[in-house]
């Protein structure tokens, strides 16, 4: 790797991580009391898709090893935000839907977000939001991949 290439990509993982730090920290301040960027991840995943989820398949989804998922689901079903039941196919696995509780905390934590995030895109401008989200994707994939 050349001179030029390595310097790119150091300040270009520098950028990145310094950005998901200082958004993980307003994050933290904006979700309601008690819920964890980890837990509104859930909510929001299981709210989009609206099936219900295998612990394993959270896991992947995330990125996680399957003890970080089932901490986090324990937790959730604890507040009554998720519904754990036996998986009836295979009774070694269970499976995972969001609760009428998470979906309206799930909403709550959207609500409590929402202005901090509208607010980051207006000060940057819906051009340069639309024009930077393709290659965030692409960065993203090729890292789900593997690849890079």
């Amino acid at each position: 790797m050349d001179r030029t290439t390595h310097a790119l990509a150091v300040t270009l993982f520098s950028e990145i991580l310094t950005a998901d730090q200082l958004l993980r920290n307003r994050l933290s301040r904006s979700l309601p009391r008690g819920m964890e960027i980890s837990h509104f991840s859930v909510l929001n995943h299981l709210a989009r898709f609206g099936v219900e989820r295998s612990p394993a398949q959270l896991a992947r989804s995330f990125h996680v090893t399957r003890g970080a998922m089932t901490n986090t689901l324990r937790k959730l079903e604890a507040q009554g935000y998720v519904h754990i039941r036996p998986d009836w196919e295979d009774a070694r696995r269970k499976m995972v839907a969001i609760s009428p509780a998470g979906l309206r905390a799930r909403d709550e934590a959207l609500a409590a977000v929402a202005p901090m995030v509208s607010e980051l895109v207006r000060e940057l401008g819906q051009d340069k939001v639309r024009a930077v989200l393709p290659i965030l994707r692409e960065f993203r994939l090729k890292l789900e991949d593997g690849g890079g």
